[in-house]
């Protein structure tokens, strides 16, 4: 029997939680063992849906978490994510640049992301810099 999407999102996150996934071939190749047959594509969806995203466990690798959600307001996990990983900010016109600590950029965009601040047209995330494009040069 094919497992359902909450099921299947269920099970990712207890695998994340209990293990160091680095990869979603990894997620997929871990579903499969526990019987829950997916595609690399549906699991990329699940991640987004889920709020997961990859930080760096401080050994020079990276590995899949999720994003707290209940309690916290999106603001204030915002800022205990920056908080942790900013380095530095710097503004070019529409343009923000944030330097994070290596493996932090996408955790730092993903938390930007769920702010969803209308003054912020999109965020890109690299290993250690945020491009964020605003709307205003303010």
């Amino acid at each position: 029997m094919k497992p359902t999407k909450t099921e299947r999102q269920a099970s990712l996150l207890q695998l994340i939680r209990e293990r160091e996934i680095a990869t979603q071939d990894e997620l997929v190749s871990r579903l499969n063992e526990a019987g829950i047959y997916a595609t690399q594509a549906t699991i990329s969806r699940d991640i987004k849906e889920l709020g997961i995203i990859k930080i760096s466990t401080g050994r020079g690798q990276q590995k899949y978490v999720a994003l707290e959600r209940g309690s916290d307001a999106p603001a204030s996990r915002l800022m205990k994510v920056f908080a942790e990983a900013v380095v530095s900010v710097d503004q070019a016109s529409h343009l923000v640049v944030i330097k994070t600590l290596p493996g932090m950029a996408q955790a730092s965009a993903a938390a930007a992301d769920s702010m969803s601040l209308p003054e912020i047209v999109g965020t890109i995330a690299g290993d250690d810099k945020i491009f964020i494009a605003l709307r205003t040069p303010e």
